[in-house]
């Protein structure tokens, strides 16, 4: 799966701790989320879309071998 968290961190100028704080969930989390080492769930997908105020297909991409 490929993401655009890192990105869209930036356009908010937030770190992934800062987010990692607004989703419950550990820096380590969310840089393993951006790097492709962590399937994250469904409810996690939602509460960064909603930090971002986008859908979650605007940040989460299906690769062709998932």
């Amino acid at each position: 799966m490929k993401n655009r968290l890192k990105i869209e961190r930036a356009i908010l100028d937030i770190t992934q701790e800062e987010l990692a704080l607004k989703i419950g969930v550990s820096r380590q989390t969310i840089n393993s989320i951006e790097t492709n080492r962590y399937v994250l769930s469904t409810i996690l997908a939602l509460k960064i879309s909603k930090v971002f105020g986008k859908a979650v297909n605007d940040i989460f991409e299906l690769e062709n071998e998932d």
